[in-house]
Protein backbone atom coordinates (compact mmCIF):
# COMPACT_ATOMS: atom_id res chain seq x y z
CA UNK A 1 0.00 0.00 0.00
CA UNK A 2 1.43 3.17 -0.49
CA UNK A 3 1.32 6.14 1.63
CA UNK A 4 0.60 9.46 -0.58
CA UNK A 5 1.83 13.10 0.29
CA UNK A 6 -0.24 16.00 -1.07
CA UNK A 7 0.25 16.25 -4.82
CA UNK A 8 1.58 12.30 -5.25
CA UNK A 9 -0.78 10.39 -7.48
CA UNK A 10 -1.09 6.90 -8.28
CA UNK A 11 -2.08 4.20 -10.92
CA UNK A 12 -5.66 2.82 -10.55
CA UNK A 13 -6.46 -0.66 -11.26
CA UNK A 14 -9.78 -1.30 -13.36
CA UNK A 15 -13.07 -2.54 -11.30
CA UNK A 16 -14.85 -1.33 -8.67
CA UNK A 17 -13.31 1.14 -5.36
CA UNK A 18 -13.66 1.91 -2.37
CA UNK A 19 -12.97 4.97 -0.72
CA UNK A 20 -13.22 4.80 3.13
CA UNK A 21 -12.63 8.03 5.67
CA UNK A 22 -11.59 7.17 8.81
CA UNK A 23 -12.56 9.83 11.76
CA UNK A 24 -15.33 11.84 12.64
CA UNK A 25 -16.05 13.02 9.42
CA UNK A 26 -18.96 13.46 6.55
CA UNK A 27 -17.63 12.14 3.31
CA UNK A 28 -19.09 14.09 -0.28
CA UNK A 29 -18.59 13.53 -3.59
CA UNK A 30 -18.39 16.15 -6.29
CA UNK A 31 -18.85 14.41 -9.98
CA UNK A 32 -17.26 16.29 -12.56
CA UNK A 33 -16.21 16.99 -16.38
CA UNK A 34 -13.20 17.92 -18.08
CA UNK A 35 -14.40 21.23 -17.47
CA UNK A 36 -14.14 20.84 -13.65
CA UNK A 37 -18.09 21.68 -13.17
CA UNK A 38 -20.89 19.19 -12.22
CA UNK A 39 -23.44 18.69 -14.74
CA UNK A 40 -25.86 19.75 -11.67
CA UNK A 41 -27.00 19.22 -8.63
CA UNK A 42 -27.10 15.30 -9.53
CA UNK A 43 -23.14 15.26 -9.14
CA UNK A 44 -22.99 16.24 -5.76
CA UNK A 45 -23.00 13.23 -3.68
CA UNK A 46 -23.64 13.77 0.44
CA UNK A 47 -25.71 12.67 3.20
CA UNK A 48 -29.04 13.71 1.81
CA UNK A 49 -28.32 12.64 -1.84
CA UNK A 50 -26.55 9.74 -1.02
CA UNK A 51 -25.95 8.08 -4.54
CA UNK A 52 -25.47 8.85 -8.30
CA UNK A 53 -24.36 6.49 -11.26
CA UNK A 54 -22.04 4.68 -10.30
CA UNK A 55 -21.09 6.40 -6.91
CA UNK A 56 -23.13 5.44 -3.81
CA UNK A 57 -22.18 7.28 -0.29
CA UNK A 58 -22.28 4.40 3.31
CA UNK A 59 -21.17 5.30 6.25
CA UNK A 60 -17.57 6.78 6.23
CA UNK A 61 -17.23 5.58 2.56
CA UNK A 62 -17.86 5.56 -1.11
CA UNK A 63 -18.24 2.94 -3.51
CA UNK A 64 -17.10 3.90 -7.20
CA UNK A 65 -17.65 2.02 -10.49
CA UNK A 66 -16.69 4.15 -12.88
CA UNK A 67 -17.95 2.01 -15.85
CA UNK A 68 -21.39 3.26 -14.52
CA UNK A 69 -20.69 7.34 -14.12
CA UNK A 70 -23.00 9.48 -15.99
CA UNK A 71 -21.65 10.19 -19.53
CA UNK A 72 -18.75 12.60 -19.49
CA UNK A 73 -18.10 12.39 -16.03
CA UNK A 74 -13.92 12.76 -15.69
CA UNK A 75 -13.38 13.95 -11.86
CA UNK A 76 -14.20 12.68 -8.73
CA UNK A 77 -13.59 14.95 -5.95
CA UNK A 78 -13.45 13.41 -2.17
CA UNK A 79 -14.67 16.21 0.53
CA UNK A 80 -14.90 15.51 4.33
CA UNK A 81 -16.61 17.83 6.70
CA UNK A 82 -16.69 17.30 10.14
CA UNK A 83 -19.78 15.36 11.71
CA UNK A 84 -20.11 17.72 14.49
CA UNK A 85 -22.00 21.03 13.18
CA UNK A 86 -19.53 23.91 14.11
CA UNK A 87 -16.62 22.09 14.84
CA UNK A 88 -13.69 23.20 12.91
CA UNK A 89 -11.10 20.43 11.51
CA UNK A 90 -8.17 21.75 13.29
CA UNK A 91 -9.67 20.47 16.53
CA UNK A 92 -9.97 16.89 15.70
CA UNK A 93 -7.81 13.86 14.02
CA UNK A 94 -6.62 14.23 10.82
CA UNK A 95 -9.25 12.29 8.16
CA UNK A 96 -7.62 8.68 7.37
CA UNK A 97 -8.41 8.20 3.60
CA UNK A 98 -8.00 4.54 2.51
CA UNK A 99 -8.80 3.25 -1.03
CA UNK A 100 -9.30 -0.17 -2.02
CA UNK A 101 -9.41 -2.30 -5.14
CA UNK A 102 -12.04 -4.80 -6.74
CA UNK A 103 -9.92 -7.40 -4.74
CA UNK A 104 -9.97 -5.77 -1.26
CA UNK A 105 -6.21 -5.44 -1.67
CA UNK A 106 -5.60 -1.72 -0.11
CA UNK A 107 -4.10 0.74 -2.76
CA UNK A 108 -3.06 3.74 -1.27
CA UNK A 109 -3.26 5.94 1.93
CA UNK A 110 -3.24 9.84 2.56
CA UNK A 111 -3.66 11.67 5.64
CA UNK A 112 -3.55 15.52 4.73
CA UNK A 113 -1.32 18.55 6.19
CA UNK A 114 -2.76 19.33 9.83
CA UNK A 115 -5.56 22.59 8.87
CA UNK A 116 -5.99 25.79 10.76
CA UNK A 117 -8.85 27.63 10.28
CA UNK A 118 -10.59 25.87 7.34
CA UNK A 119 -13.62 24.19 7.77
CA UNK A 120 -13.58 21.73 4.60
CA UNK A 121 -11.21 19.40 2.95
CA UNK A 122 -10.65 18.15 -0.38
CA UNK A 123 -8.75 14.90 0.28
CA UNK A 124 -8.44 13.40 -3.05
CA UNK A 125 -9.87 13.24 -6.76
CA UNK A 126 -10.24 10.42 -9.07
CA UNK A 127 -9.54 11.07 -12.48
CA UNK A 128 -9.54 9.57 -15.92
CA UNK A 129 -6.22 9.87 -17.87
CA UNK A 130 -5.90 8.63 -20.63
CA UNK A 131 -7.64 4.99 -20.91
CA UNK A 132 -6.86 4.74 -17.64
CA UNK A 133 -7.68 6.13 -14.24
CA UNK A 134 -5.50 8.07 -11.07
CA UNK A 135 -5.59 8.61 -7.93
CA UNK A 136 -4.15 12.32 -6.66
CA UNK A 137 -3.92 13.25 -3.16
CA UNK A 138 -5.09 16.83 -2.18
CA UNK A 139 -5.22 17.90 1.28
CA UNK A 140 -6.79 21.04 0.08
CA UNK A 141 -9.05 23.17 2.71
CA UNK A 142 -11.72 25.74 2.67
CA UNK A 143 -12.92 28.67 4.89
CA UNK A 144 -16.75 28.61 4.07
CA UNK A 145 -18.09 25.12 4.77
CA UNK A 146 -19.57 22.69 1.58
CA UNK A 147 -21.36 25.41 0.26
CA UNK A 148 -18.47 26.77 -1.01
CA UNK A 149 -16.91 24.13 -2.12
CA UNK A 150 -20.21 23.83 -4.18
CA UNK A 151 -20.23 26.85 -5.44
CA UNK A 152 -16.40 26.69 -6.94
CA UNK A 153 -17.87 23.45 -8.67
CA UNK A 154 -20.86 25.17 -10.09
CA UNK A 155 -23.71 24.06 -7.72
CA UNK A 156 -26.29 27.03 -7.08
CA UNK A 157 -26.51 27.09 -3.73
CA UNK A 158 -28.60 29.20 -1.03
CA UNK A 159 -26.88 31.72 1.37
CA UNK A 160 -27.15 30.27 4.77
CA UNK A 161 -27.75 32.52 7.77
CA UNK A 162 -24.98 33.91 9.65
CA UNK A 163 -21.84 35.76 9.42
CA UNK A 164 -19.67 34.87 6.28
CA UNK A 165 -16.36 33.27 7.23
CA UNK A 166 -13.36 34.34 5.20
CA UNK A 167 -12.62 33.30 1.97
CA UNK A 168 -10.21 30.80 0.99
CA UNK A 169 -7.23 32.33 -1.00
CA UNK A 170 -7.45 32.74 -4.53
CA UNK A 171 -6.13 34.60 -7.51
CA UNK A 172 -8.16 37.72 -6.77
CA UNK A 173 -7.30 37.81 -3.17
CA UNK A 174 -3.58 38.80 -4.16
CA UNK A 175 -2.96 42.19 -1.80
CA UNK A 176 -1.24 45.28 -3.56
CA UNK A 177 2.22 44.61 -1.22
CA UNK A 178 2.60 41.00 -2.46
CA UNK A 179 1.98 42.21 -6.16
CA UNK A 180 4.20 44.96 -5.68
CA UNK A 181 7.12 43.08 -3.75
CA UNK A 182 7.31 40.16 -6.31
CA UNK A 183 7.62 43.18 -9.15
CA UNK A 184 10.88 44.17 -7.02
CA UNK A 185 12.15 40.84 -6.67
CA UNK A 186 11.80 40.02 -10.38
CA UNK A 187 13.80 43.24 -10.97
CA UNK A 188 16.08 42.14 -8.88
CA UNK A 189 16.17 38.60 -10.08
CA UNK A 190 16.39 39.81 -13.58
CA UNK A 191 19.40 41.53 -13.18
CA UNK A 192 21.17 38.88 -11.45
CA UNK A 193 20.15 36.85 -14.89
CA UNK A 194 17.52 34.65 -12.43
CA UNK A 195 14.06 33.71 -13.87
CA UNK A 196 11.36 35.79 -12.33
CA UNK A 197 8.92 34.08 -9.25
CA UNK A 198 5.18 34.49 -9.55
CA UNK A 199 3.41 35.35 -6.66
CA UNK A 200 1.02 32.43 -4.95
CA UNK A 201 -2.23 33.21 -3.28
CA UNK A 202 -1.36 30.28 -0.70
CA UNK A 203 1.67 31.48 -0.22
CA UNK A 204 0.08 35.28 0.47
CA UNK A 205 -2.36 33.66 2.99
CA UNK A 206 0.44 31.50 4.85
CA UNK A 207 2.75 34.56 4.79
CA UNK A 208 -0.37 37.11 6.32
CA UNK A 209 -1.21 34.42 8.99
CA UNK A 210 1.67 33.84 10.15
CA UNK A 211 2.85 37.94 10.35
CA UNK A 212 -0.47 38.09 11.83
CA UNK A 213 0.92 35.32 14.56
CA UNK A 214 4.01 37.21 14.84
CA UNK A 215 2.54 40.52 15.59
CA UNK A 216 0.72 39.44 18.33
CA UNK A 217 3.91 37.80 19.83
CA UNK A 218 5.91 41.34 19.15
CA UNK A 219 8.72 39.63 17.84
CA UNK A 220 9.59 37.82 14.98
CA UNK A 221 9.62 34.23 15.07
CA UNK A 222 9.24 30.52 12.68
CA UNK A 223 6.20 30.12 15.28
CA UNK A 224 3.03 31.70 15.86
CA UNK A 225 0.92 32.12 19.16
CA UNK A 226 -0.57 28.54 19.33
CA UNK A 227 2.60 26.89 18.19
CA UNK A 228 2.07 26.36 14.81
CA UNK A 229 5.45 26.67 12.21
CA UNK A 230 5.44 29.16 9.48
CA UNK A 231 5.82 25.53 7.57
CA UNK A 232 2.83 24.23 8.85
CA UNK A 233 1.00 27.46 7.70
CA UNK A 234 2.16 26.68 4.48
CA UNK A 235 0.89 23.41 4.14
CA UNK A 236 -2.57 24.13 6.15
CA UNK A 237 -3.17 26.79 2.96
CA UNK A 238 -2.80 23.72 0.64
CA UNK A 239 1.35 24.41 -0.64
CA UNK A 240 2.81 21.22 -1.23
CA UNK A 241 6.75 21.95 -1.66
CA UNK A 242 9.86 20.44 -2.00
CA UNK A 243 11.77 23.49 -1.04
CA UNK A 244 10.70 26.42 1.36
CA UNK A 245 12.55 29.36 2.54
CA UNK A 246 11.10 31.83 4.79
CA UNK A 247 11.83 35.93 5.48
CA UNK A 248 11.17 36.86 8.85
CA UNK A 249 11.67 40.81 9.72
CA UNK A 250 10.34 43.08 11.82
CA UNK A 251 10.75 47.46 11.39
CA UNK A 252 10.70 47.56 7.38
CA UNK A 253 7.59 49.98 6.33
CA UNK A 254 7.07 49.62 2.73
CA UNK A 255 7.86 46.35 0.17
CA UNK A 256 10.51 48.34 -1.32
CA UNK A 257 12.08 48.60 2.16
CA UNK A 258 11.51 45.17 3.11
CA UNK A 259 13.69 44.01 0.22
CA UNK A 260 16.38 46.15 0.65
CA UNK A 261 16.73 44.37 4.03
CA UNK A 262 16.65 41.37 2.69
CA UNK A 263 19.00 42.29 0.34
CA UNK A 264 21.64 43.62 3.29
CA UNK A 265 21.44 40.31 5.07
CA UNK A 266 23.57 37.57 4.05
CA UNK A 267 20.51 34.74 4.86
CA UNK A 268 17.96 36.75 3.47
CA UNK A 269 19.36 37.53 0.09
CA UNK A 270 20.06 34.22 -0.88
CA UNK A 271 16.07 33.59 -1.49
CA UNK A 272 15.63 36.25 -3.70
CA UNK A 273 18.16 35.27 -6.15
CA UNK A 274 18.01 31.33 -5.67
CA UNK A 275 16.83 29.91 -9.28
CA UNK A 276 15.04 26.78 -7.70
CA UNK A 277 12.77 28.86 -5.89
CA UNK A 278 10.06 29.55 -8.30
CA UNK A 279 7.13 30.76 -6.26
CA UNK A 280 6.82 33.78 -3.63
CA UNK A 281 4.62 34.84 -1.12
CA UNK A 282 4.78 38.05 1.40
CA UNK A 283 2.55 39.95 3.80
CA UNK A 284 2.98 42.48 6.54
CA UNK A 285 1.17 43.17 10.14
CA UNK A 286 1.47 45.54 12.82
CA UNK A 287 1.95 44.96 16.47
CA UNK A 288 -1.44 47.31 17.40
CA UNK A 289 0.24 48.09 20.97
CA UNK A 290 4.07 49.18 19.33
CA UNK A 291 3.68 50.52 16.02
CA UNK A 292 5.90 47.75 14.58
CA UNK A 293 5.56 46.22 11.51
CA UNK A 294 6.86 42.37 10.68
CA UNK A 295 6.62 41.08 7.06
CA UNK A 296 7.03 37.33 6.43
CA UNK A 297 7.58 36.22 2.94
CA UNK A 298 7.95 32.84 1.63
CA UNK A 299 9.69 31.52 -1.47
CA UNK A 300 8.92 27.91 -2.48
CA UNK A 301 9.91 24.96 -4.97
CA UNK A 302 6.37 23.45 -6.06
CA UNK A 303 6.23 20.19 -4.98
CA UNK A 304 6.12 17.34 -8.56
CA UNK A 305 6.20 13.77 -8.67
CA UNK A 306 9.36 14.35 -10.78
CA UNK A 307 10.88 16.86 -8.19
CA UNK A 308 10.48 14.37 -5.62
CA UNK A 309 12.15 11.22 -7.16
CA UNK A 310 14.86 13.70 -8.17
CA UNK A 311 15.45 14.71 -4.59
CA UNK A 312 15.71 11.32 -3.85
CA UNK A 313 18.00 10.15 -6.03
CA UNK A 314 19.81 13.25 -5.22
CA UNK A 315 20.42 11.27 -1.89
CA UNK A 316 21.09 8.24 -3.17
CA UNK A 317 23.90 9.12 -5.44
CA UNK A 318 25.66 11.72 -2.31
CA UNK A 319 25.21 8.71 -0.12
CA UNK A 320 26.93 6.43 -2.99
CA UNK A 321 29.60 9.00 -2.99
CA UNK A 322 30.72 8.24 0.51
CA UNK A 323 30.51 4.36 0.11
CA UNK A 324 32.61 4.63 -3.25
CA UNK A 325 35.18 6.60 -1.08
CA UNK A 326 35.31 3.84 1.53
CA UNK A 327 35.72 1.03 -0.62
CA UNK A 328 32.22 -0.12 -0.69
CA UNK A 329 29.82 -1.49 -3.27
CA UNK A 330 27.60 1.53 -4.23
CA UNK A 331 23.82 1.13 -2.96
CA UNK A 332 21.21 0.44 -5.47
CA UNK A 333 17.35 1.92 -5.10
CA UNK A 334 14.75 0.26 -4.36
CA UNK A 335 11.03 1.55 -4.61
CA UNK A 336 9.83 -1.02 -1.97
CA UNK A 337 12.26 1.00 0.41
CA UNK A 338 11.42 3.97 -1.22
CA UNK A 339 7.87 3.59 -0.41
CA UNK A 340 7.84 2.53 3.20
CA UNK A 341 10.64 5.52 3.57
CA UNK A 342 8.49 7.75 1.62
CA UNK A 343 5.40 7.03 3.62
CA UNK A 344 7.45 7.84 7.23
CA UNK A 345 8.70 10.84 6.32
CA UNK A 346 4.96 11.70 5.35
CA UNK A 347 4.25 10.35 8.57
CA UNK A 348 6.65 12.66 10.78
CA UNK A 349 5.16 15.59 8.46
CA UNK A 350 1.73 15.22 9.36
CA UNK A 351 1.83 14.63 12.89
CA UNK A 352 4.50 16.68 13.61
CA UNK A 353 7.29 14.50 15.27
CA UNK A 354 10.62 13.16 14.80
CA UNK A 355 10.99 8.92 15.82
CA UNK A 356 12.02 6.11 13.87
CA UNK A 357 9.16 4.66 16.17
CA UNK A 358 6.02 6.15 14.84
CA UNK A 359 3.12 7.34 17.29
CA UNK A 360 0.76 3.82 16.20
CA UNK A 361 4.28 2.04 17.27
CA UNK A 362 5.30 1.38 13.56
CA UNK A 363 9.22 0.51 13.57
CA UNK A 364 11.53 0.56 10.39
CA UNK A 365 11.23 -2.78 10.07
CA UNK A 366 7.44 -2.99 9.88
CA UNK A 367 7.20 -0.47 7.72
CA UNK A 368 9.50 -2.30 5.46
CA UNK A 369 7.47 -5.65 5.56
CA UNK A 370 4.49 -3.47 5.08
CA UNK A 371 5.91 -2.53 1.96
CA UNK A 372 7.03 -6.07 0.59
CA UNK A 373 10.40 -5.30 1.23
CA UNK A 374 12.19 -9.04 1.25
CA UNK A 375 15.14 -7.58 2.80
CA UNK A 376 16.53 -9.28 5.79
CA UNK A 377 18.67 -6.81 7.62
CA UNK A 378 17.04 -3.36 7.64
CA UNK A 379 18.63 -0.07 9.09
CA UNK A 380 16.72 3.47 9.25
CA UNK A 381 18.52 6.99 9.05
CA UNK A 382 16.06 10.01 9.88
CA UNK A 383 16.15 13.70 10.11
CA UNK A 384 14.38 16.65 9.93
CA UNK A 385 14.83 20.45 9.16
CA UNK A 386 17.97 20.29 6.70
CA UNK A 387 16.81 22.26 2.96
CA UNK A 388 18.63 19.94 0.36
CA UNK A 389 20.24 16.51 -0.36
CA UNK A 390 23.80 17.72 0.31
CA UNK A 391 22.79 19.39 3.92
CA UNK A 392 21.17 16.03 4.71
CA UNK A 393 23.47 13.79 3.53
CA UNK A 394 26.28 15.77 5.21
CA UNK A 395 24.16 15.87 8.42
CA UNK A 396 24.00 11.57 8.64
CA UNK A 397 27.94 11.44 7.82
CA UNK A 398 28.94 13.87 10.78
CA UNK A 399 26.56 11.73 12.93
CA UNK A 400 28.55 8.33 13.83
CA UNK A 401 25.61 6.80 14.65
CA UNK A 402 24.30 7.64 10.91
CA UNK A 403 27.69 7.27 9.54
CA UNK A 404 27.63 3.44 10.55
CA UNK A 405 24.61 2.84 9.05
CA UNK A 406 25.59 4.59 5.38
CA UNK A 407 29.27 2.77 5.10
CA UNK A 408 27.77 -0.55 6.65
CA UNK A 409 29.13 -3.33 4.05
CA UNK A 410 26.39 -5.56 4.03
CA UNK A 411 23.51 -3.07 3.09
CA UNK A 412 22.79 -3.43 -0.73
CA UNK A 413 19.74 -1.32 -1.22
CA UNK A 414 18.27 2.28 0.12
CA UNK A 415 15.06 3.90 -0.19
CA UNK A 416 14.63 7.54 0.09
CA UNK A 417 11.54 9.49 1.31
CA UNK A 418 11.32 13.36 2.03
CA UNK A 419 8.52 15.64 2.55
CA UNK A 420 7.78 18.70 3.47
CA UNK A 421 5.70 20.76 6.52
CA UNK A 422 5.24 19.59 10.03
CA UNK A 423 6.71 21.73 13.12
CA UNK A 424 10.31 21.75 11.41
CA UNK A 425 9.87 22.05 7.85
CA UNK A 426 11.55 19.13 6.26
CA UNK A 427 11.41 15.24 7.02
CA UNK A 428 14.23 12.73 5.50
CA UNK A 429 14.09 8.97 5.93
CA UNK A 430 17.24 6.51 4.48
CA UNK A 431 15.79 2.84 4.65
CA UNK A 432 18.61 0.47 4.00
CA UNK A 433 18.00 -3.17 3.28
CA UNK A 434 20.05 -6.17 3.11
CA UNK A 435 20.83 -10.20 2.58
CA UNK A 436 17.67 -10.60 0.47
Amino acid sequence: MSTLVPGATLELPDGALTVEVKGPYDVSVLITGADGKVAGDADFVFYNQPSAPGVRLGPGRVTVDRTALRPGASRLTVVVSPEEPGTRPAALPLPDLRITGPDGRALARFAPPRPTDETVLLLAEVYRRGPGWKLRALGQGYADGLAGVARDFGIEVADEPGPAPDPAPGPDSVPDDAREFTALVNAERARAGVPPVSVDARLVEAARRHADGMARQGRPTSEGPSGISVFQQVTACGYAYLGLAESLVSGPRSPAAFLEFCLRDARSSGPVRDPALTATGVARAVDARTGDTFWTALWARPFTAEGLARTAADVLALTNVHRTAAGLRPLDGDPRLTAAAQAHSADMAARGYHSHTAPDGGRPWDRAVAAGCVHRSIGENIACGQRSPAEVVEGWMNSPGHRANILTPDFTHLGVGFAGGGPAGTYWTQLFGGAA
